[in-house]
């Protein structure tokens, strides 16, 4: 961490095991049964919680300037096809229409891209998948511009889509850089060795939508300067700045970028051609133009999770020590790479699970192809992997007549035990403990004793489903995540801590995108400082960049940067009453609105000492440096790991193939709870989300073409479909290279086990081979 800090107006922007008691509700219980007024470990609610439920919380979408024009985006209907010409004449001829912009307008060479920039800002010449941006229209109504867009000729020449991630590598390249984006072949170990059991299994996991709550829109408004402000919710707003100025033909200092009310991420949010297309309009036209997408245009214009194809070997010996994994593990990144490769680091580093395994041998590939685009979801790589690898477990302790549960606990990975990529697993790993907190919890109980007409069934209360043709079964999965990035990844954040009379101003670029770090950010500064007003001030480009929005960086980086700052300025406000009694800072401490030394001789209130000054202090928080795998796949790739533990109970109706989600028990190994309510907020909708892509959450595309891209089609679980969520245990094993100790991501160790934990239940009740998620309602009728 490094930093610099001064008095006046900042220049420029600015190891112990527990296990924590968490209620139903979220409450957390201090050792002296009361608990926290304010500060890390208090239960805060957001800030804008109570504006978020009143629905007065200003999103992108309710922006508005004066001389507001409208865009709409034309889309290809075409999975692939080439482009022999674009007519913008009626468009552009029509009443109200005041700009058309194709490629030709395009001044920069540049791609777009959060990951590989290999994406076109409109498409030029080719157009390689369903929904891919080839021209925009801004008028003076909404109505006018899609009618325009729509009036734009675009005359195609249909090619044949390649839709099969498998027939990518034979052929003809879709892309200048061609089909295949990457492969890893990890080697660990003795590759010939062979267990006396070994057990094959291949498997398909679906692609899932992020689906935000609130779809895409921005406003974007011209600068004097020839740039443009853009109002967005993007969680990456410095790479999103730099892509679009290098697309424009701009400088990043003529692109500025504000951060709006996010509306739900839990991925790459934004679609980088979404924004450029405003940012053209609006220098073309001289005027603010804004778009908000339709949900079939944010289906088809944002980045799903990967579609996986895998297949396992296992071996393991008589007793159930697993000896080998063999895995080929296939990606479909869609037509663009964007940050597939690092999806499938993810994947085959974590390909074999949290279990000791002597040897692997595992190889990954992703490709292009002209299905929809594949980006960054919560745990990407890793929840691939971890439904196959647990439906191995099961399919091993059925070939050895052993317990799942015992199988599990009897190779389960510990600190120090290695990674198959050779890396040592340095943080705490508690994953045994968590196996047993979710064995040992309490089942739920089953409802023979409550009258049939109460019984909550598979279908709903008022479906089809006969009581008696309702199975039970009860799955448990182990799973695990990296924080923050990896490979080499030059993860940092930059926070600015001000301090004027009782009330403190943070400065950081860190977007909240509902994961709480606004919150956490206040909680830290009321710890550090003891003052009790502590606002976190709008996110823009003009700050030093945070990073993404993603894998739980924030909690780590940009919480550690807001530590160090506000430290940085506790010195400050220590060091001279430290002087003035011939005694150290260090020898004072700060609690509960005061200040007072170690012998009692100095007691006074944060606020007294305050008065009158004004401080302030930036640091940066850059964890330590990781590789990129090498030829083998070996490599300290990672800078620390969360583990988790799901037991599923599910009702399945054996006949129709309905299936309820009774109960998720839920234990996770969280460093240290640094705001209760909000890490039980962010597991339950981590299970939520695991849910969906267990059972209903699927894009569906035939031969490149998205079938019907909507929320009729697209099953989110709702209020009726989420289980009861049982959290049974947070190990609290502090990561000591870690801020606070606290390990990132919670929610997304639950969105990688969930799904995994529901088909291993599904599986037990019905005795079928279930290998494919979401789970097919025929897959999940009886054999017997």
């Amino acid at each position: 961490m490094t930093g610099q800090a001064g008095t006046g107006t900042p220049k420029g922007p600015g190891a112990a095991v527990s296990v924590t008691p968490v209620g139903a509700n979220g409450a957390f219980t201090a050792p002296d049964g009361r608990p926290p007024r304010h500060g890390l470990g208090a239960p805060e609610l957001p800030a804008d919680a109570e504006a978020k439920v009143r629905g007065t919380y200003p999103y992108t979408a309710d922006l508005w300037a004066e001389g507001l024009l409208w865009a709409a985006v034309l889309r290809s209907p075409h999975p692939h096809a080439r482009i022999k010409g674009i007519d913008t004449t009626a468009a552009t001829a029509m009443p109200g229409v005041r700009a058309v912009v194709t490629h030709e307008d395009v001044a920069g060479e540049a791609g777009l891209g959060r990951g590989v920039a290999d994406r076109p800002p409109l498409a030029a010449g080719v157009v390689r998948y369903h929904g891919e941006p080839v021209a925009a229209v801004a008028a003076d109504h909404p109505e006018t511009a899609r009618l325009a867009a729509a009036a734009i000729a675009v005359e195609y020449e249909v090619l044949e889509p390649v839709s099969d991630p498998e027939k990518s590598f034979e052929a003809e390249p879709l892309h200048p850089d061609g089909n295949l984006i990457r492969h890893i072949p990890l080697r660990h170990g003795d590759p010939t060795a062979t267990g006396e059991v070994i057990v094959e299994g291949l498997y398909r996991i679906g692609r899932q939508d992020p689906a935000p709550v609130g779809a895409e829109a921005g406003l974007a408004v011209p600068r004097p300067d020839g740039g443009v402000e853009l109002y967005t919710s993007t969680t990456d707003p410095h790479t999103d700045r730099d892509r679009i100025a290098a697309a424009l033909g701009l400088t990043p200092e003529q692109v500025k970028i504000y951060v709006t009310g996010v509306p739900g991420a839990l991925g790459d949010r934004e679609d980088l051609g979404f924004q450029l297309a405003l940012s053209l309009l609006a220098i073309r036209t001289a005027s603010p133009v804004k778009l908000t997408a339709s949900r079939e245009e944010s289906f088809l214009g944002h980045a799903h999770r990967h579609p996986t194809l895998l297949r396992y070997w296992h071996h393991a010996n008589r007793d159930g020590t697993l000896v080998k994994v063999e895995a080929q593990l296939l990606m479909d990144a869609g037509a663009y790479a964007d940050d597939s490769a690092d999806a499938l680091a993810a994947a085959v580093a974590f390909a074999a699970g949290p279990y000791v395994v002597p040897n692997a041998v595992v190889d990954g590939w992703v490709v292009r192809t002209n299905n929809p685009p594949s980006g960054y979801l919560r745990g990407e790589g890793a929840m691939q992997v971890c439904a196959a690898y647990e439906g191995q477990m099961d399919k091993l302790a059925a070939e050895l007549g052993m317990d799942p549960v015992e199988l599990r606990a009897r190779n389960v990975m510990a600190t120090g035990d290695p990674l198959p990529t050779g890396q040592a697993v340095t943080c705490p790993a508690p994953v045994k403990e968590l196996l047993e907190a979710v064995r040992d919890a309490p089942l739920p109980p089953l409802p023979k004793d409550s009258p049939v007409e109460e019984w909550l069934l598979p279908g709903g209360q008022n479906g089809a489903a006969d009581p008696r043709a309702v199975r039970r079964g009860v799955g448990y999965a182990l799973g695990m995540v990296h924080m923050l990035g990896a490979e080499g990844a030059d993860e940092v954040s930059t926070a600015t801590v001000k301090v004027e009379g009782t009330v403190a101003t943070v400065l950081c670029a860190a977007v909240d995108t509902g994961q709480g770090f606004a919150t956490l950010a206040r909680q830290i500064v009321q710890d550090v400082l003891g003052v009790e007003e502590v606002h976190v001030a709008p996110v823009d480009t003009d700050q030093p960049p945070a990073g993404p929005g993603c894998r739980g960086r924030h909690t780590w980086v940009s919480g550690g940067a807001v530590e160090r700052a506000a430290k940085m300025v506790r010195t400050q406000l220590l060091q001279p009453l430290a002087s003035k009694f011939g005694m150290s800072p260090e020898l004072l401490t700060i609690a509960d609105g005061k200040i007072t030394s170690y012998d009692g001789v100095l007691s006074t209130t944060v606020a007294e000492a305050l008065e009158g000054k004004e401080l302030w202090a930036t640091a940066q928080c850059r964890p330590h440096p990781t590789e990129r795998l090498n030829e083998a796949g070996q490599g300290d790739a990672f800078v620390g790991l969360a583990f988790g533990a799901v037991r599923a109970v599910v009702d399945v109706d054996v006949e129709l193939g309905s299936i309820r989600v009774v109960e998720v028990a839920v234990a996770q190994d969280v460093g240290r709870v640094l705001n209760p309510r909000q890490l039980r907020a962010q597991i339950e909708a981590g299970v939520t989300q695991g849910v969906g892509a267990a059972l209903t959450e699927h894009l569906r595309v035939t031969r490149g073409v998205v079938r019907r891209p909507d929320l009729t089609d697209y099953a989110l679980p709702t209020a009726l479909d989420a289980p009861e969520v049982r959290v049974v245990s947070l190990l609290e094993e502090r990561d000591v290279v870690a801020p606070f100790g606290a390990k990132s991501g919670v929610s997304a160790v639950p969105v990688v086990v969930t799904p995994a934990a529901v088909a291993a239940a599904v599986r037990a009740a019905t005795g079928r081979e279930v290998n494919r998620l979401p789970v097919r309602p025929q897959l999940a009728v009886s054999t017997s």
